[in-house]
Protein backbone atom coordinates (compact mmCIF):
# COMPACT_ATOMS: atom_id res chain seq x y z
CA UNK A 1 0.00 0.00 0.00
CA UNK A 2 2.83 2.33 1.12
CA UNK A 3 4.59 1.90 -2.58
CA UNK A 4 1.25 2.36 -4.20
CA UNK A 5 1.22 5.95 -2.16
CA UNK A 6 4.57 6.43 -3.28
CA UNK A 7 3.79 5.77 -6.67
CA UNK A 8 0.97 8.16 -6.72
CA UNK A 9 2.92 10.99 -5.16
CA UNK A 10 5.78 10.54 -8.01
CA UNK A 11 3.06 10.48 -11.12
CA UNK A 12 1.29 13.91 -9.01
CA UNK A 13 4.88 15.58 -9.32
CA UNK A 14 4.97 14.96 -12.14
CA UNK A 15 1.42 16.31 -13.39
CA UNK A 16 2.10 19.23 -11.49
CA UNK A 17 5.10 19.95 -13.39
CA UNK A 18 3.18 20.24 -16.73
CA UNK A 19 0.37 22.35 -15.78
CA UNK A 20 1.56 24.61 -13.78
CA UNK A 21 2.18 28.15 -15.29
CA UNK A 22 5.83 28.94 -15.53
CA UNK A 23 6.85 32.30 -14.48
CA UNK A 24 7.12 34.24 -17.80
CA UNK A 25 3.08 33.24 -17.98
CA UNK A 26 2.49 34.35 -14.37
CA UNK A 27 4.29 37.48 -15.18
CA UNK A 28 2.09 38.20 -18.43
CA UNK A 29 -0.92 37.58 -16.52
CA UNK A 30 -0.36 39.79 -13.45
CA UNK A 31 0.81 42.69 -15.93
CA UNK A 32 -2.96 42.36 -18.03
CA UNK A 33 -4.77 41.85 -14.79
CA UNK A 34 -3.41 44.75 -13.50
CA UNK A 35 -4.04 46.72 -16.31
CA UNK A 36 -7.62 45.62 -16.57
CA UNK A 37 -8.72 46.42 -13.09
CA UNK A 38 -6.84 49.86 -13.22
CA UNK A 39 -8.56 50.40 -16.77
CA UNK A 40 -12.47 49.21 -14.47
CA UNK A 41 -11.13 51.93 -11.66
CA UNK A 42 -10.62 54.60 -14.09
CA UNK A 43 -14.14 54.00 -16.19
CA UNK A 44 -15.96 53.59 -12.73
CA UNK A 45 -14.24 57.46 -11.95
CA UNK A 46 -15.94 58.27 -15.52
CA UNK A 47 -19.05 57.54 -14.13
CA UNK A 48 -18.74 59.10 -10.94
CA UNK A 49 -19.86 56.20 -9.00
CA UNK A 50 -15.83 55.05 -8.28
CA UNK A 51 -16.57 55.88 -4.55
CA UNK A 52 -19.42 53.33 -4.54
CA UNK A 53 -18.18 50.62 -6.10
CA UNK A 54 -14.87 48.73 -6.41
CA UNK A 55 -12.97 46.62 -8.22
CA UNK A 56 -12.03 42.51 -7.56
CA UNK A 57 -10.45 39.89 -9.49
CA UNK A 58 -11.99 36.57 -8.97
CA UNK A 59 -11.51 32.93 -10.12
CA UNK A 60 -8.66 30.98 -10.70
CA UNK A 61 -6.58 33.04 -12.03
CA UNK A 62 -6.72 34.99 -8.71
CA UNK A 63 -6.17 32.05 -6.84
CA UNK A 64 -3.30 30.76 -8.50
CA UNK A 65 -5.07 27.15 -9.00
CA UNK A 66 -5.54 27.56 -12.83
CA UNK A 67 -3.56 25.64 -15.31
CA UNK A 68 -0.76 26.16 -17.53
CA UNK A 69 -2.51 27.60 -20.86
CA UNK A 70 -5.87 28.19 -19.73
CA UNK A 71 -6.19 32.37 -20.04
CA UNK A 72 -9.02 33.21 -18.21
CA UNK A 73 -9.62 36.48 -15.97
CA UNK A 74 -12.53 37.38 -14.20
CA UNK A 75 -13.07 40.87 -13.27
CA UNK A 76 -15.83 41.70 -11.43
CA UNK A 77 -16.58 45.04 -10.79
CA UNK A 78 -19.06 45.50 -7.56
CA UNK A 79 -21.91 48.19 -7.22
CA UNK A 80 -23.50 49.09 -3.86
CA UNK A 81 -26.42 46.53 -2.91
CA UNK A 82 -29.46 49.01 -3.79
CA UNK A 83 -28.71 50.27 -6.76
CA UNK A 84 -31.38 50.02 -9.21
CA UNK A 85 -30.75 46.35 -11.40
CA UNK A 86 -30.93 48.66 -14.47
CA UNK A 87 -28.61 50.87 -13.46
CA UNK A 88 -26.30 47.99 -12.58
CA UNK A 89 -26.82 46.90 -16.15
CA UNK A 90 -26.33 49.98 -17.92
CA UNK A 91 -22.69 50.87 -15.70
CA UNK A 92 -21.72 47.49 -15.78
CA UNK A 93 -21.57 47.32 -19.60
CA UNK A 94 -20.47 50.70 -19.86
CA UNK A 95 -17.57 49.90 -17.30
CA UNK A 96 -16.98 46.60 -19.38
CA UNK A 97 -17.11 48.01 -22.71
CA UNK A 98 -14.36 50.98 -21.57
CA UNK A 99 -12.31 48.17 -20.18
CA UNK A 100 -12.96 45.70 -22.85
CA UNK A 101 -13.62 47.83 -26.02
CA UNK A 102 -13.10 45.38 -28.72
CA UNK A 103 -15.25 43.30 -26.10
CA UNK A 104 -18.85 41.43 -27.03
CA UNK A 105 -22.12 41.02 -24.60
CA UNK A 106 -22.77 38.17 -23.04
CA UNK A 107 -25.74 37.14 -20.82
CA UNK A 108 -25.76 35.10 -17.78
CA UNK A 109 -28.30 36.54 -15.10
CA UNK A 110 -27.35 39.82 -16.68
CA UNK A 111 -25.32 41.00 -18.84
CA UNK A 112 -21.97 41.06 -19.06
CA UNK A 113 -18.67 42.42 -21.35
CA UNK A 114 -16.23 39.55 -22.80
CA UNK A 115 -13.41 40.41 -24.64
CA UNK A 116 -9.81 39.41 -25.19
CA UNK A 117 -6.22 41.31 -24.19
CA UNK A 118 -3.19 40.36 -25.38
CA UNK A 119 -3.84 36.35 -25.67
CA UNK A 120 -6.33 36.70 -22.40
CA UNK A 121 -9.77 35.44 -22.39
CA UNK A 122 -11.62 38.34 -20.07
CA UNK A 123 -14.79 38.77 -18.49
CA UNK A 124 -15.91 42.02 -16.80
CA UNK A 125 -18.76 41.11 -14.61
CA UNK A 126 -21.00 43.66 -12.26
CA UNK A 127 -22.16 42.15 -9.38
CA UNK A 128 -23.59 43.81 -6.35
CA UNK A 129 -21.57 44.30 -3.59
CA UNK A 130 -24.01 43.09 -0.69
CA UNK A 131 -22.92 41.76 3.44
CA UNK A 132 -23.05 38.38 3.07
CA UNK A 133 -23.32 35.46 0.20
CA UNK A 134 -26.67 35.00 2.01
CA UNK A 135 -27.59 38.28 0.69
CA UNK A 136 -26.95 37.46 -3.10
CA UNK A 137 -29.31 39.54 -5.40
CA UNK A 138 -28.40 37.45 -8.33
CA UNK A 139 -25.82 34.53 -8.62
CA UNK A 140 -22.78 36.02 -9.05
CA UNK A 141 -22.57 38.00 -6.12
CA UNK A 142 -21.65 34.93 -4.34
CA UNK A 143 -18.28 34.72 -6.22
CA UNK A 144 -16.28 36.90 -4.49
CA UNK A 145 -16.91 35.48 -0.92
CA UNK A 146 -15.99 32.09 -2.33
CA UNK A 147 -12.63 34.14 -3.50
CA UNK A 148 -12.56 35.54 0.02
CA UNK A 149 -12.99 32.49 1.72
CA UNK A 150 -10.72 30.03 -0.11
CA UNK A 151 -7.92 33.09 0.27
CA UNK A 152 -5.19 31.47 2.84
CA UNK A 153 -6.87 28.25 3.37
CA UNK A 154 -6.03 27.04 -0.27
CA UNK A 155 -2.94 28.84 -0.41
CA UNK A 156 -0.66 25.54 0.07
CA UNK A 157 -2.48 22.87 -1.84
CA UNK A 158 -2.64 25.38 -5.49
CA UNK A 159 -0.68 22.56 -7.18
CA UNK A 160 -3.38 19.76 -6.03
CA UNK A 161 -5.97 21.84 -6.97
CA UNK A 162 -4.20 21.92 -10.19
CA UNK A 163 -3.46 18.28 -10.82
CA UNK A 164 -7.43 17.78 -9.72
CA UNK A 165 -8.43 20.03 -12.63
CA UNK A 166 -6.06 18.14 -15.19
CA UNK A 167 -7.53 14.89 -13.83
CA UNK A 168 -11.42 16.02 -14.09
CA UNK A 169 -10.30 17.62 -17.31
CA UNK A 170 -9.38 14.46 -19.06
CA UNK A 171 -11.71 12.45 -17.89
CA UNK A 172 -14.54 14.81 -19.40
CA UNK A 173 -16.12 16.14 -15.66
CA UNK A 174 -14.47 19.22 -15.24
CA UNK A 175 -16.96 22.34 -15.92
CA UNK A 176 -20.03 23.37 -14.53
CA UNK A 177 -21.54 24.12 -17.43
CA UNK A 178 -24.97 22.83 -18.42
CA UNK A 179 -23.46 20.92 -22.03
CA UNK A 180 -20.61 19.36 -19.52
CA UNK A 181 -22.90 19.10 -15.69
CA UNK A 182 -19.32 18.43 -14.33
CA UNK A 183 -17.02 19.96 -11.20
CA UNK A 184 -16.95 23.46 -10.91
CA UNK A 185 -13.33 25.13 -10.16
CA UNK A 186 -14.62 26.14 -6.79
CA UNK A 187 -16.01 22.64 -6.08
CA UNK A 188 -12.86 21.48 -7.02
CA UNK A 189 -10.94 23.50 -4.79
CA UNK A 190 -13.75 22.83 -1.88
CA UNK A 191 -13.00 18.78 -2.12
CA UNK A 192 -9.35 19.35 -2.53
CA UNK A 193 -9.22 21.20 0.90
CA UNK A 194 -11.75 19.01 2.55
CA UNK A 195 -9.58 15.99 1.89
CA UNK A 196 -5.49 17.48 2.28
CA UNK A 197 -4.95 17.25 -1.26
CA UNK A 198 -4.94 15.33 -4.48
CA UNK A 199 -4.33 12.23 -3.02
CA UNK A 200 -6.71 12.12 -0.28
CA UNK A 201 -9.66 13.15 -2.65
CA UNK A 202 -8.91 10.19 -5.33
CA UNK A 203 -8.90 7.86 -2.33
CA UNK A 204 -12.29 9.34 -0.61
CA UNK A 205 -13.75 9.45 -4.43
CA UNK A 206 -12.99 5.75 -4.68
CA UNK A 207 -15.10 4.62 -2.00
CA UNK A 208 -17.89 7.48 -2.26
CA UNK A 209 -21.23 5.92 -1.89
CA UNK A 210 -23.78 8.83 -3.30
CA UNK A 211 -25.39 10.60 -1.87
CA UNK A 212 -22.35 11.93 -0.09
CA UNK A 213 -22.19 15.38 1.73
CA UNK A 214 -19.52 17.66 3.28
CA UNK A 215 -20.17 20.49 5.16
CA UNK A 216 -17.13 22.94 5.26
CA UNK A 217 -18.19 25.16 7.68
CA UNK A 218 -20.54 22.74 9.66
CA UNK A 219 -23.73 24.60 8.88
CA UNK A 220 -25.66 21.38 8.97
CA UNK A 221 -28.93 23.77 7.92
CA UNK A 222 -30.43 22.22 4.78
CA UNK A 223 -30.86 18.89 3.05
CA UNK A 224 -30.31 18.66 -0.44
CA UNK A 225 -31.13 15.47 -2.82
CA UNK A 226 -28.37 15.36 -5.25
CA UNK A 227 -25.68 12.74 -5.47
CA UNK A 228 -23.11 14.92 -4.43
CA UNK A 229 -23.08 17.75 -1.87
CA UNK A 230 -20.77 20.35 -0.78
CA UNK A 231 -22.58 23.03 1.36
CA UNK A 232 -21.05 26.73 0.19
CA UNK A 233 -19.06 28.00 3.16
CA UNK A 234 -20.78 31.01 2.53
CA UNK A 235 -24.23 30.30 1.70
CA UNK A 236 -25.83 27.18 3.72
CA UNK A 237 -28.62 27.09 1.76
CA UNK A 238 -26.62 25.98 -1.77
CA UNK A 239 -25.22 23.01 -2.79
CA UNK A 240 -22.11 23.74 -5.04
CA UNK A 241 -22.32 20.23 -6.64
CA UNK A 242 -26.19 21.12 -7.58
CA UNK A 243 -25.25 20.78 -11.07
CA UNK A 244 -23.22 17.44 -10.44
CA UNK A 245 -24.70 14.99 -12.55
CA UNK A 246 -24.76 11.11 -11.20
CA UNK A 247 -22.74 10.28 -14.08
CA UNK A 248 -20.26 12.48 -14.05
CA UNK A 249 -20.08 11.97 -9.90
CA UNK A 250 -19.50 8.36 -11.36
CA UNK A 251 -17.23 9.11 -13.81
CA UNK A 252 -14.41 10.34 -10.54
CA UNK A 253 -15.41 7.21 -8.64
CA UNK A 254 -14.04 5.25 -11.36
CA UNK A 255 -11.00 7.29 -12.58
CA UNK A 256 -9.92 7.62 -8.89
CA UNK A 257 -10.24 3.66 -8.55
CA UNK A 258 -8.18 3.02 -11.66
CA UNK A 259 -5.47 5.65 -11.18
CA UNK A 260 -5.21 3.94 -7.58
CA UNK A 261 -4.43 0.52 -8.65
CA UNK A 262 -2.26 2.03 -11.04
CA UNK A 263 -0.87 5.33 -11.12
CA UNK A 264 0.26 6.79 -14.54
CA UNK A 265 0.81 10.22 -15.92
CA UNK A 266 -1.39 9.19 -19.16
CA UNK A 267 -4.53 8.88 -16.90
CA UNK A 268 -4.25 12.73 -16.76
CA UNK A 269 -4.02 13.55 -20.45
CA UNK A 270 -6.68 11.76 -22.50
CA UNK A 271 -7.18 12.85 -25.73
CA UNK A 272 -10.31 13.60 -28.10
CA UNK A 273 -11.25 9.87 -29.94
CA UNK A 274 -10.40 10.30 -34.05
CA UNK A 275 -13.09 11.26 -35.39
CA UNK A 276 -15.41 8.63 -37.27
CA UNK A 277 -15.26 8.58 -41.08
CA UNK A 278 -18.48 7.70 -43.08
CA UNK A 279 -17.51 4.89 -43.33
CA UNK A 280 -16.91 4.02 -40.10
CA UNK A 281 -20.47 4.77 -39.24
CA UNK A 282 -22.19 2.91 -41.34
CA UNK A 283 -19.84 -0.27 -39.97
CA UNK A 284 -21.02 0.43 -36.88
CA UNK A 285 -24.64 0.83 -37.75
CA UNK A 286 -24.17 -2.44 -39.91
CA UNK A 287 -22.27 -4.57 -37.62
CA UNK A 288 -24.98 -3.22 -34.48
CA UNK A 289 -28.06 -4.27 -36.89
CA UNK A 290 -29.78 -1.45 -35.50
CA UNK A 291 -32.26 1.33 -36.40
CA UNK A 292 -30.26 4.33 -35.50
CA UNK A 293 -32.22 7.88 -36.62
CA UNK A 294 -31.38 11.67 -36.19
CA UNK A 295 -33.27 14.45 -36.14
CA UNK A 296 -31.44 17.68 -37.65
CA UNK A 297 -31.93 20.87 -37.69
CA UNK A 298 -30.35 24.35 -36.94
CA UNK A 299 -29.48 24.55 -33.27
CA UNK A 300 -31.44 27.63 -32.03
CA UNK A 301 -28.86 30.92 -31.36
CA UNK A 302 -29.01 30.52 -27.73
CA UNK A 303 -25.59 29.95 -25.21
CA UNK A 304 -25.12 26.47 -24.08
CA UNK A 305 -26.01 26.71 -20.94
CA UNK A 306 -29.71 27.39 -22.10
CA UNK A 307 -29.53 24.83 -25.41
CA UNK A 308 -28.34 22.25 -23.71
CA UNK A 309 -30.99 21.69 -20.97
CA UNK A 310 -33.32 21.88 -24.19
CA UNK A 311 -31.66 19.81 -26.04
CA UNK A 312 -31.61 16.87 -23.61
CA UNK A 313 -35.33 17.73 -22.20
CA UNK A 314 -36.40 17.38 -26.33
CA UNK A 315 -34.56 14.32 -26.29
CA UNK A 316 -36.36 12.66 -23.82
CA UNK A 317 -39.47 13.62 -25.87
CA UNK A 318 -38.56 11.62 -28.78
CA UNK A 319 -37.26 8.71 -26.58
CA UNK A 320 -40.42 8.23 -25.11
CA UNK A 321 -42.12 8.51 -28.17
CA UNK A 322 -40.39 6.09 -30.21
CA UNK A 323 -40.61 3.91 -26.94
CA UNK A 324 -44.12 3.88 -26.86
CA UNK A 325 -44.50 2.93 -30.47
CA UNK A 326 -42.62 -0.32 -30.07
CA UNK A 327 -39.20 0.82 -31.35
CA UNK A 328 -37.22 0.18 -28.53
CA UNK A 329 -34.74 2.57 -27.68
CA UNK A 330 -31.42 1.42 -26.79
CA UNK A 331 -29.27 4.72 -26.29
CA UNK A 332 -29.45 8.11 -27.25
CA UNK A 333 -27.20 11.17 -27.78
CA UNK A 334 -27.50 14.88 -28.79
CA UNK A 335 -25.00 17.18 -29.92
CA UNK A 336 -24.99 20.07 -31.57
CA UNK A 337 -22.35 22.68 -33.86
CA UNK A 338 -24.49 25.11 -35.77
CA UNK A 339 -26.90 22.53 -36.23
CA UNK A 340 -28.55 20.43 -33.42
CA UNK A 341 -29.10 16.45 -33.70
CA UNK A 342 -31.75 14.31 -31.72
CA UNK A 343 -29.67 11.17 -32.10
CA UNK A 344 -31.90 7.60 -30.85
CA UNK A 345 -30.75 4.11 -31.75
CA UNK A 346 -33.29 2.01 -31.91
CA UNK A 347 -33.22 -1.78 -31.49
CA UNK A 348 -36.58 -1.79 -34.04
CA UNK A 349 -36.65 -0.59 -37.01
CA UNK A 350 -40.23 -2.07 -38.35
CA UNK A 351 -43.05 -3.13 -36.28
CA UNK A 352 -46.00 -5.05 -37.67
CA UNK A 353 -49.05 -2.99 -38.69
CA UNK A 354 -51.20 -4.13 -35.83
CA UNK A 355 -50.26 -4.27 -32.12
CA UNK A 356 -52.09 -6.14 -29.04
CA UNK A 357 -53.89 -4.49 -26.43
CA UNK A 358 -54.34 -7.17 -23.49
CA UNK A 359 -57.22 -6.37 -21.23
CA UNK A 360 -58.42 -7.30 -17.78
CA UNK A 361 -59.90 -10.96 -16.80
CA UNK A 362 -63.16 -11.30 -17.73
CA UNK A 363 -64.32 -12.26 -14.25
CA UNK A 364 -63.22 -8.41 -13.34
CA UNK A 365 -66.70 -7.27 -14.38
CA UNK A 366 -65.70 -3.20 -13.80
CA UNK A 367 -62.54 -3.26 -15.43
CA UNK A 368 -63.65 -5.59 -18.26
CA UNK A 369 -67.14 -3.85 -19.28
CA UNK A 370 -64.69 -0.51 -19.38
CA UNK A 371 -62.18 -2.36 -21.88
CA UNK A 372 -64.87 -3.48 -23.77
CA UNK A 373 -66.22 -0.26 -24.46
CA UNK A 374 -63.10 1.48 -24.56
CA UNK A 375 -62.04 -0.86 -27.60
CA UNK A 376 -65.36 -1.44 -29.21
CA UNK A 377 -63.90 -0.38 -32.82
CA UNK A 378 -60.88 -2.45 -32.42
CA UNK A 379 -59.62 -3.57 -35.94
CA UNK A 380 -59.38 -6.97 -34.33
CA UNK A 381 -61.22 -8.21 -31.65
CA UNK A 382 -62.62 -8.29 -28.93
CA UNK A 383 -61.60 -12.13 -28.28
CA UNK A 384 -60.77 -13.97 -25.81
CA UNK A 385 -57.20 -15.27 -24.68
CA UNK A 386 -57.14 -17.74 -21.81
CA UNK A 387 -59.43 -15.88 -19.39
CA UNK A 388 -58.52 -11.93 -20.56
CA UNK A 389 -60.05 -9.91 -23.27
CA UNK A 390 -57.80 -8.95 -26.18
CA UNK A 391 -57.94 -6.60 -29.22
CA UNK A 392 -55.69 -5.88 -31.92
CA UNK A 393 -55.64 -2.41 -33.38
CA UNK A 394 -53.61 -1.06 -36.50
CA UNK A 395 -50.50 1.11 -35.51
CA UNK A 396 -50.06 4.40 -36.90
CA UNK A 397 -46.50 4.73 -37.48
CA UNK A 398 -44.56 0.75 -38.71
CA UNK A 399 -41.09 3.34 -38.99
CA UNK A 400 -39.33 5.07 -36.63
CA UNK A 401 -38.78 7.96 -39.35
CA UNK A 402 -42.84 7.46 -40.15
CA UNK A 403 -43.05 8.62 -36.63
CA UNK A 404 -40.61 11.55 -36.81
CA UNK A 405 -41.78 13.05 -39.98
CA UNK A 406 -45.05 13.40 -38.72
CA UNK A 407 -47.03 15.79 -36.54
CA UNK A 408 -46.28 13.49 -33.79
CA UNK A 409 -43.03 14.95 -33.25
CA UNK A 410 -44.73 17.98 -31.79
CA UNK A 411 -46.96 16.16 -29.17
CA UNK A 412 -43.76 14.89 -27.11
CA UNK A 413 -41.83 17.06 -24.24
CA UNK A 414 -39.69 19.75 -26.59
CA UNK A 415 -37.68 22.55 -25.54
CA UNK A 416 -39.71 25.93 -26.52
CA UNK A 417 -36.74 27.16 -28.94
CA UNK A 418 -35.83 23.89 -29.90
CA UNK A 419 -39.54 22.84 -30.77
CA UNK A 420 -39.25 26.54 -33.09
CA UNK A 421 -36.47 25.31 -34.85
CA UNK A 422 -38.25 22.12 -35.80
CA UNK A 423 -41.27 23.42 -36.83
CA UNK A 424 -38.78 25.97 -39.32
CA UNK A 425 -37.22 22.98 -40.69
CA UNK A 426 -35.77 19.67 -39.82
CA UNK A 427 -34.88 16.27 -41.27
CA UNK A 428 -35.06 12.81 -40.82
CA UNK A 429 -32.30 10.76 -41.26
CA UNK A 430 -31.79 6.75 -40.39
CA UNK A 431 -29.41 3.72 -41.00
CA UNK A 432 -27.21 3.79 -42.48
CA UNK A 433 -27.82 7.56 -43.52
CA UNK A 434 -26.87 8.95 -40.75
CA UNK A 435 -23.34 8.70 -41.34
CA UNK A 436 -23.78 11.83 -43.57
CA UNK A 437 -23.08 13.70 -39.86
CA UNK A 438 -19.81 12.42 -39.57
CA UNK A 439 -17.63 15.33 -41.45
CA UNK A 440 -19.61 17.67 -38.96
CA UNK A 441 -20.08 15.41 -35.90
CA UNK A 442 -16.94 12.61 -36.15
CA UNK A 443 -15.63 12.92 -32.49
CA UNK A 444 -19.36 12.94 -31.32
CA UNK A 445 -19.92 9.57 -32.96
CA UNK A 446 -16.80 8.32 -32.26
CA UNK A 447 -17.92 8.90 -28.88
CA UNK A 448 -21.21 7.05 -29.05
CA UNK A 449 -20.27 3.85 -31.20
CA UNK A 450 -16.68 3.98 -29.53
CA UNK A 451 -17.91 4.88 -25.71
CA UNK A 452 -16.00 4.63 -22.97
CA UNK A 453 -16.04 5.47 -19.20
Amino acid sequence: MNQGVSDLDRVVDRVDRRVRPDADERTRLKAVADRLVDRARAALADHDVDADADVVRVGSTARDTWLAGDRDIDVFVRFPADLPRTDLERLGLAVGHAVLPDGHEEYAEHPYVRGTVDSFDVDLVPCYDVDAATAARSAVDRTPFHTAWLDGRINDLTADVRVAKQFLSAMGAYGSDLRTRGFSGYLTELLVLEHGGFSGLVAAAAEWHPPVQYDPEGHGTATFDDPLVVVDPTDPERNVAAVCAAEQVARLQHHARDLLAAPRVAAFFIDDPTPLSAADVRDHVTRRGTEPVAVVFDAPDIVDDQLYPQLRRSLGGVWAALDRAGFAPLRAATFANGRGVLFVECATGEVARVERHEGPPVAVADHAQGFLDAHHDADYGPFLDGDRYVVERSREYTTPVDLLRSDALFDVALGARVEEALRDEYTVLSGAAVAALADEFGVALARYFEPTI
